[in-house]
C-alpha cells in the first residue's frame, strides 16, 4: 500500500495500525507493502564502532621533532560496524556480514534504488548491525602490507554472480535492466587492503557478538563458511542465516565428503573436531540459494561454480541434521521463487526474500517482541 496524501485519513491510519499489530503479535512475515516503505522510518539509536583487531608497536622511542616509525603504534585488523536500532526493537539483532569483494553496502540501498535488507528489517523492528570485515571497506587499516591491483573484471562478476552470460541477462532474472543499476552494482565492489586472514576476520566478527550480546548472524557468499567458524567459537550466535555460502563447509573429522570438481576448481570440505562441529547442531540454521544453477556440469564457470556449492550445502545440512541439528536448505526455485541472482536480498523481489527470512525467524522464536 503506497502512502499518498489521499490516504492520510482515519481509514488509512486504522488499516496501518491493524497491519502493524498483526505483524507484531503473530510473527507472520510482513511484506514491504504492509510496512509501508514510503512511511517514516523511526530510529531510536544509531552509531558505529570498531571492534577486535590488534596493535602493532614499533621498537624505539617516538621523536616528534623527527617522526619516523620508531616508538609508534598502528591500530588495525579490526571490524567496522554501523548499527541502527528502531523504536520498540526486538531483543535479538541481525548482524549482516558481506561476501567477497563487498562491504556493508551489500545490505543497504539496492543498485536500482530500493530499500535493502538493512531498512526492510529495521521496519520489522530488528536492530541491524552491518559489518565491514578487517582489511575491507571501512575497516581498511591492515597491520600487514598488501598490493592493490586495478585489473578490469566487471564482466567476470556479472557471470559469477549469475546476472546472466555477459552481455545478456538471464531471462526472468530479478535484476533491473536499467544501465544505471548495473553501474551502481559494479561500483559497490571493494578491494582487500591486506592479505586475507581467516582467523583475523573471524576473531573480529566474534568480537562483535562479545560487544553487543546475543544475535542472529546473516552471511553472504564468502562469509558463509567464515560464519560457521564464528558460530562454533561464540555461543552468543543464536542462529545463522546464509545466502549462497561459497566455501568453508565444515564437517566432523572422518566425515569429509569427496572433493567436487567444477569449472572453477575442486570444492573441498573442511574437517573440524566433533566437539567444535557440535556447536552448529545446537542452533537453527537456514541456507538459501537462488536460480540459474545447473544440475549437470557446464563450462560456464559462473554457473558451474554454484552447482557444486549447492551440492556441498546439501551434504552439509544433511550432516548437521544427522547429528541432531536443525539446518535447512532452501533452493528458491523449488519453492516457486524464480530468477534470483547471487544476491537474493537485493534482487527485485527482495521483499519476498525478506518474508522467507521473517518466516524462519518466527518459526524458531527468534523474532519475539
Amino acid at each position: 500500500m503506497k502512502a499518498t496524501n489521499s490516504l492520510a485519513g482515519s481509514a488509512a491510519t486504522a488499516l496501518a495500525g491493524i497491519l502493524l499489530l498483526a505483524a507484531c503479535t503473530t510473527g507472520a512475515p510482513a511484506s514491504d507493502e504492509a510496512w509501508g516503505p514510503q512511511s517514516p522510518l523511526v530510529i531510536r539509536e544509531q552509531g558505529s564502532f570498531a571492534v577486535g583487531g590488534t596493535v602493532v608497536r614499533s621498537a624505539g622511542t617516538y621523536d616528534p621533532a623527527s617522526p619516523g616509525p620508531q616508538g609508534q603504534t598502528l591500530h588495525g585488523d579490526h571490524a567496522r560496524v554501523f548499527y541502527q536500532v528502531p523504536t520498540n526493537p526486538r531483543p535479538l539483532p541481525l548482524v549482516m556480514w558481506h561476501g567477497f569483494g563487498q562491504s556493508g553496502k551489500t545490505w543497504e540501498t539496492t543498485a536500482d534504488g530500493r530499500e535493502g535488507f538493512q531498512t526492510l528489517f529495521l521496519r520489522r523492528r530488528f536492530p541491524v548491525y552491518l559489518v565491514d570485515q578487517p582489511r575491507r571497506g571501512g575497516a581498511a587499516r591492515s597491520t600487514v602490507p598488501g598490493a592493490l591491483s586495478a585489473t578490469p573484471d566487471d564482466q567476470r562478476w556479472f557471470n559469477m554472480f549469475r546476472l546472466g552470460r555477459w552481455p545478456d541477462f538471464f531471462a526472468g532474472v530479478q535484476f533491473s535492466r536499467d544501465p544505471k543499476a548495473l553501474d551502481q552494482y559494479f561500483r559497490q565492489m571493494v578491494p582487500d587492503t591486506g592479505p586475507f586472514d581467516a582467523k583475523v576476520v573471524t576473531d573480529a566478527v566474534s568480537a562483535v557478538f562479545d560487544r553487543i550480546g546475543p544475535g542472529v548472524l546473516v552471511t553472504h557468499s564468502h562469509s558463509g563458511g567464515l560464519g560457521w567458524t564464528v558460530a562454533m567459537k561464540n555461543p552468543k550466535v543464536k542462529a545463522v542465516v546464509s545466502y549462497e555460502p561459497g566455501s568453508g563447509f565444515v564437517f566432523p573429522e572422518g566425515e569429509l565428503p569427496a572433493p567436487m570438481p567444477s569449472a572453477t576448481g575442486p570444492l573441498e570440505g573442511v574437517a573440524v573436531p566433533m566437539a567444535s562441529f557440535a556447536a552448529l547442531t545446537r542452533i537453527p540454521i537456514v541456507v538459501y540459494y537462488g536460480d540459474n544453477i545447473p544440475v549437470e556440469p557446464t563450462k560456464n564457470f559462473g554457473e558451474d561454480n554454484w552447482r557444486v556449492r549447492l551440492a556441498m550445502a546439501r551434504l552439509w545440512t544433511e550432516t548437521i541434521n544427522r547429528h541432531g541439528g536443525k539446518a535447512s536448505l532452501v533452493h528458491l526455485p523449488d519453492i516457486g521463487i524464480h530468477g534470483n541472482t547471487h544476491f537474493p536480498f537485493s534482487d527485485l523481489n527482495n521483499g519476498q526474500i525478506a518474508d522467507q527470512l521473517s518466516m524462519f525467524l518466527a518459526k524458531n522464536g527468534l523474532d519475539r517482541p
